[in-house]
């Protein structure tokens, strides 16, 4: 069986990526800069493994957030070992087999979204393995603003 590809892009095209095979991890986060990097109440995301990511184009940075500096759009953000990819930068929608399995910083979750079925729940940032504070998607572990 051919291993999965999930290909995506900037909102202009610029920037284009793919992804080969199965994420770590998926979760949603809910914390004060995701919902300000997003525009959204929280920012659904996968996280790939470097060596399963490839991209094209001229991405542009602040902290540990990528975008397209033609269109501003999120775009994956590679750190030295693992690519974190927005979900809704994923060319097809749905996308199935991404089911997030955990969300971050759950007191800044809007009222009226209800807890993920089955997801397990952090205060603030996901507990990796569950041994130690920290694991940023993304990023090398650093605290998430509240």
């Amino acid at each position: 069986m051919p291993e999965i590809v999930r290909s995506g892009s900037c909102l202009c095209g610029g920037v284009q990526f793919h992804v080969t095979g199965e994420p770590l991890r998926v979760g949603l986060c809910h914390c004060k800069d995701c919902r300000k990097t997003s525009g959204s109440a929280f920012h659904a995301y996968a996280v790939w493994p470097l060596r399963a990511f490839e991209t094209t184009g001229i991405t542009s940075s602040y902290g540990t957030r990528s975008f397209c500096p033609s269109c501003g759009s999120r775009v994956p953000f590679a750190g030295d070992d693992e690519a974190e990819v927005p979900i809704g930068s994923l060319d097809v929608a749905p996308t199935e087999g991404l089911v997030p399995s955990y969300e971050l910083w759950i007191g800044r979750r809007e009222l009226w979204l209800h807890p993920l079925p089955a997801a397990r729940q952090f205060e603030h940032d996901r507990i990796a393995d569950d041994s130690a504070e920290g694991d940023e998607p993304g990023a090398e572990p650093q605290q998430r603003s509240a």
